[in-house]
């Protein structure tokens, strides 16, 4: 597998150390000088002297004292994100009560009854987790019960992850694959709606950095070979701007701003461009020193100045200052036609709107008083409140459906009357409903958008003014489930077919009962567990209602064995096959030696398994192992599309996985090609495939179409270096605009990997 860059090893004696922490703490305290009243510096020093003190005996693998964290973290909350000195406390004492003696008994005699709610929040849950769910989702939704009553839980959060994404360096390839996976997965969406944009766009960086180290050096390269030419381009763009600033007496600052790599490769693959191709590789911020009464007059002068010097792309305006984001983000960005055909982003703000985009949350409550925004944290933070407390869910389903509802950009819908109500881009006409009232989305027949008649399954848009309608005689169903999108109507439509589903299944349940009592034994749960097992369901309730709606009859039950009070199903003897493994080969190599990966975990011996569908590795990819249930194995690719999900959802069922070297057997993947539709295209693509590399063409389609062809090819490769030899000489061919590697479902073969 593909390495990450080690740091040197680390070389400190016990002197030097005493003395970096001494000096980082000293810079901690410069750091918070404006914020320190008096008496803060001794609750400091205590807080300081009690985390070094239970950390004294612990190293971070890279072999710095660990005591060196809580304060890297406590820095990036007052310095990044502008927390206080409680926080500061806090975050300090962050791990103690997880990682130490200390308990929160400690803490709250200490420091108080707040701080020690704050780190109690920041605790991961050290109980048992039932198994299917993983712990960092339970540990998650712990987080965000507290971060409805105190948000500062959530920011120190978020600055403990970013400084273990910058140290990540010394952690095991395993361990960097999960955490950067958790982050991309959770953290970067969270930092993004706690309105911390350059803390979520570090740490989609750092991220990518892991999870694809190749395309990030790539990219990083790239921008650093380019980086004279964008100065050049931005100070010839910024000229004429910055005079027109200046003629009209605005106070203001204007610069430019690369985008980060991880946005600069989603569009590279949104829009299936190169690097070259990304048009707004930076944006132009402005920010103005407005009085709060001509902030919006002054941002709109700005830009009416600006499309006065270039042409704007009318699609692409975004008024967030009319209508500011739910994460109390303002600005005005417009992309224009700069010199030499070159778009660009220009973002307008003033001073206040960049420090509550820079600081988030923390600058929005400094902010707070007087606002007519007042109330949009305290909305959203209350729609939170709402579903966790009703939440039922496995948390895995829960932390989907809340990345789902919560962390998503939002859309403005207006009701009837004109008032606002923001939901996360895709929501339906029935998750308005459930916005609305929950006792209005239970009864939803159908809904009247811009005054039109639409489906309850209706995609709403930013603007539309939706009218619903209702009927007493609605109730919800099972297929709503396919199409709302909101934690709340989720929620909320499961609450109401459970109810549904218990009164069908009381019949069930007496229809078992007395199946049961005829053979002689009780309904104890312990025989429901079994006849659960056997019918491969996932709870007493979906037995019953199976039952009773006749899914199930129950005739198996003559071949249990009846042991005391106890019924048991005679299961089959295992027999057990050593070394065996799947083998991947076409056809036409079946009488080749068998493939194998090496599995680095408890057991180092040859394991079933199979390819994953979603992503088809080969040989040479940088893969990982998912232990499914029941089906073995699943291999995936590390940027397969589904690994995040399953890296931060299911940790404690990856294994290590290195591909051992053969080169006897092939592997099914595919190319597509793009290009000029020439005459003999097709006959020098195949002729370089099949004669001169000696690779083995499964299938071929060419579609041509107004002078260009694209051409799907699946061919048999032994491993990624064959592949990417491949690739690069078919790029090489006249003619050919683009080459790239696709997996598709519908490559026959192996088995897509189950959870």
């Amino acid at each position: 597998m593909k390495t990450v860059e080690q740091k040197p090893k680390y070389s400190l004696n016990e002197e030097q150390e005493k003395k970096l922490i001494l000096r980082e703490y000293r810079s901690l305290l410069r750091a918070l000088k404006d914020k320190i009243k008096p008496g803060d510096k001794d609750i400091l020093r205590r807080a300081f002297e009690m985390a070094a003190d239970a950390h004294s005996s612990m190293r971070r693998k890279s072999g710095e004292p660990y005591i060196l964290h809580p304060i890297a973290v406590a820095k990036i909350c007052v310095e990044e994100i502008g927390l206080g000195v409680r926080s500061t406390v806090c975050a300090l004492l962050h791990d103690t009560v997880e990682d130490t003696d200390i308990t929160l008994q400690d803490i709250e005699r200490e420091f108080g009854s707040e701080i020690a709610r704050i780190v109690d929040g920041l605790t991961k849950i050290s109980n048992v987790i039932d198994s299917s769910a993983s712990q960092q989702a339970e540990n998650f939704k712990k987080i965000l019960l507290t971060l409805t009553d105190d948000p500062r839980v959530i920011l120190i959060k978020l600055a403990d992850r970013l400084n273990n994404m910058r140290t990540l360096d010394s952690m095991k390839r395993e361990k960097q694959l999960k955490i950067a996976s958790e982050t991309v997965y959770i953290f970067a969406p969270l930092a993004h709606r706690m309105g911390l944009y350059s803390i979520k766009t570090e740490l989609e960086d750092l991220a990518m950095k892991y999870l694809e180290p190749d395309t990030y050096k790539e990219i990083a390269k790239k921008l650093a070979e380019t980086r004279r030419d964008r100065t050049r381009y931005i100070n010839e763009f910024i000229k004429p701007i910055k005079e027109k600033l200046e003629k009209n007496t605005f106070d203001f600052e204007i610069y430019g701003r690369p985008k980060n790599i991880h946005s600069i490769w989603n569009k590279m693959k949104k829009k299936g461009v190169t690097f070259e191709e990304v048009y707004d590789l930076f944006a132009i911020r402005i920010i103005l020193n407005s009085p709060p009464e001509r902030e919006k007059e002054d941002c709109w002068k700005v830009y009416s100045l600006i499309t006065d010097e270039y042409t704007p792309s009318i699609e692409r305006l975004r008024d967030w200052v009319s209508n500011p984001k739910s994460n109390g983000y303002e600005a005005l960005h417009t992309t224009v036609m700069g010199p030499r055909g070159k778009w660009v982003e220009v973002q307008i703000r003033t001073k206040r709107m960049n420090e509550i985009a820079e600081k988030g949350l923390a600058a929005h409550w400094k902010y707070k008083e007087g606002s007519a925004n007042e109330n949009r944290f305290d909305k959203w933070f209350q729609q939170i409140r709402e579903v966790l407390y009703n939440q039922d869910a496995d948390s895995v389903d829960f932390l989907q459906d809340f990345k789902m509802s919560f962390l998503t950009e939002e859309i403005y819908i207006y009701t009837p009357k004109g008032d606002i109500k923001m939901l996360p881009v895709g929501s339906t006409a029935l998750d308005f409903a459930f916005a609305i009232h929950t006792a209005i989305g239970a009864k939803t027949i159908g809904a009247k958008v811009n005054h039109k008649l639409v489906p309850i399954s209706y995609k709403l848009r930013s603007g539309d003014q939706v009218e619903i309608i209702t009927s007493n005689k609605q109730t919800p169903s099972e297929d709503w489930l396919s199409f709302v999108v909101t934690a709340k109507a989720k929620a909320k439509v499961k609450e109401a077919l459970k109810e549904e589903k218990k009164k069908v299944a009381d019949e069930g349940r007496y229809t078992i009962q007395r199946k049961l009592e005829g053979m002689g034994v009780s309904m104890q749960q312990a025989n429901l567990d079994e006849l659960v097992q056997f019918y491969k369901l996932h709870s007493n309730l979906e037995l019953f209602y199976q039952v009773a709606i006749k899914n199930i009859d129950l005739r198996e039950l003559k071949e249990f064995k009846v042991i005391g009070d106890r019924i048991e199903y005679p299961r089959p003897v295992k027999i057990v096959q050593e070394n065996k493994i799947e083998s991947h080969t076409p056809a036409s190599s079946s009488n080749k030696q068998d493939t194998e990966l090496i599995i680095f975990g408890e057991s180092s011996d040859k394991i079933m398994y199979h390819l994953a569908n979603c992503c088809k590795p080969i040989p040479g990819d940088d893969v990982f192992g998912f232990i499914t249930t029941g089906k073995g194995l699943a291999i995936h690719r590390t940027n397969c599309p589904n690994a995040p999900k399953l890296l931060a959802n299911y940790g404690h069922r990856i294994v290590k996985t290195k591909w051992a070297k053969n080169k006897e057997i092939s592997f099914l993947t595919g190319v597509r090609i793009i290009g000029m539709d020439d005459v003999g295209v097709v006959s020098k693509i195949t002729s370089l495939i099949s004669a001169e590399l000696k690779i083995n063409i499964a299938a071929l389609t060419i579609e041509a179409s107004e002078g260009l062809f694209e051409g799907n090819i699946k061919v048999y490769v032994h491993d990624k270096e064959e592949l990417d030899e491949l690739v690069n000489r078919l790029k090489d061919l006249s003619g050919i605009e683009s080459v790239e590697r696709y997996d598709t479902e519908d490559l026959p073969g192996n088995a897509a990997a189950q959870k």
